[in-house]
């Protein structure tokens, strides 16, 4: 494998999220218009961010099996042409149930993608690298909503939200022009062979790695994870606009902060899982869950505007800077053939907490006129994560070295 390849791979996966998030997070910085515009409540308005999730998690088993059969190549020039088409067509509903409807197609687009990124990244670095690798990859989810909410609020301010919609669904387009020219062709036999080599045969059956109890504990601890990363992601522009009174003009900037926060602590934590604390990576995944939520009591609980900017930001740099180090534990509990597979796995129980975590905050909100019951449902939700990383660390699962000994996670 040419050592230049796997630079060309982090980078055209690391766009392909950047502008997954450019399309999936301009929903939630449109939201308040779209409320009002379109007369949906915020419990219902709940319904239709839970509805990408839907479509996502059904995806993601089959999308990351498809890029195991077929590389994931295709995956990822087929994956980013839907969902650009699902985003134009946002623009042009008119109701709560077209919008929904759109919102599942939409994620089930996307959510192609997850599980052939994941591969490529097990596949390209080996295991000593990927929390740094995932590190970087996953930067995107941070700053693609950093990026993208002063430009939606320009596109807001110019053309509405049915015009933002369609302009924002071409650079998906651009994204798989670039992936079918850049990524090496057929890529998935390109993989570090060694690993997968000495992977136990009986361990490549999909069904045996997930009668691992680690399995289950990683897929609901990343399900916990994201009831509280959804519900801070599709409802944090809402709290800052109707909870703390931040004008629309100045929404774009304040709702960026948090994710250019989350930037930072997904190259420091990735950094920390693969040089500092390899050996201990689920400890570190826990304690970033507890100091998120200490961060999202804060936030709460501070007086003004300003304080409250500043708690979310801090929630953002533990809250993003976990993914990396998680990642890592998940690749390195797959065996090679499966990476796919099992990510989307995974992921698919991120999901399913996604899918319920945007319904349950926008109820809580629209029964209690106020936003605490969101923050304690989210702050819950963290500390479940944090303690099944706990339990996994006390489970001792052995990890293979860059030496190739054995060690706990």
């Amino acid at each position: 494998m040419n050592s230049s390849d796997k630079y060309k791979v982090l980078l055209m996966i690391w766009m392909l999220q950047f502008v997954n998030y450019l399309d999936r997070i301009n929903l939630s910085i449109a939201a308040p218009t779209m409320m009002k515009e379109l007369s949906i409540r915020p419990a219902l308005f709940g319904v239709v961010l839970a509805a990408f999730s839907l479509g996502y998690a059904v995806a993601q088993i089959p999308g990351g099996a498809l890029a195991d059969r077929f590389g994931a190549k295709i995956l990822l020039i087929v994956s980013p042409i839907l969902w650009s088409v699902f985003t134009g067509m946002t623009g042009f509903v008119a109701s709560f149930i077209a919008l929904a409807i759109v919102r599942v197609l939409f994620g089930a687009a996307e959510g192609l993608s997850n599980g052939a990124s994941f591969k490529l990244i097990g596949d390209y670095f080996p295991s000593h690298e990927r929390s740094a690798a995932n590190g970087a990859y996953l930067s995107a989810l941070a700053l693609g909503p950093a990026f993208i909410a002063p430009v939606a609020v320009w596109f807001l301010t110019h053309v509405g939200w049915q015009g933002m919609f369609r302009w924002l669904a071409l650079p998906g387009f651009v994204m798989a022009l670039l992936i079918f020219f850049v990524i090496p062709r057929q890529s998935r036999d390109r993989a570090i062979s060694r690993e997968q080599a000495e992977a136990p045969a009986e361990s490549g059956r999909f069904v045996n790695v997930t009668r691992m109890p680690t399995s289950w504990l990683i897929f609901i601890a990343y399900m916990a994870f994201n009831i509280a990363f959804w519900g801070y992601l599709g409802w944090m522009p809402s709290y800052l606009s109707l909870s703390r009174h931040i004008e629309l003009k100045a929404l774009g900037f304040a709702a960026s902060m948090p994710y250019l926060a989350g930037t930072v602590g997904m190259f420091v934590f990735g950094w920390l899982g693969s040089k500092v604390l390899y050996r201990h990576r689920c400890v570190l995944i826990a304690a970033i869950y507890l100091c998120t939520a200490v961060c999202l009591y804060v936030t709460y609980n501070v007086a003004t505007a300003q304080a409250s900017i500043v708690g979310l930001s801090a929630a953002g740099f533990f809250l993003y800077g976990g993914f990396g180090p998680v990642w890592s534990v998940v690749l390195d509990l797959t065996p090679g053939n499966l990476r796919g597979a099992f990510s989307g796995f995974v992921n698919c129980g991120g999901q399913i907490g996604g899918f319920f975590a945007p319904i349950i905050v926008g109820w809580l909100v629209g029964v209690t006129g106020s936003f605490t019951g969101g923050f304690l449902f989210m702050i819950g939700a963290l500390l479940a994560a944090a303690l099944c990383f706990v339990a996994l660390q006390v489970v001792k699962r052995d990890w293979p070295t860059r030496a190739g000994e054995a060690i706990a996670v």
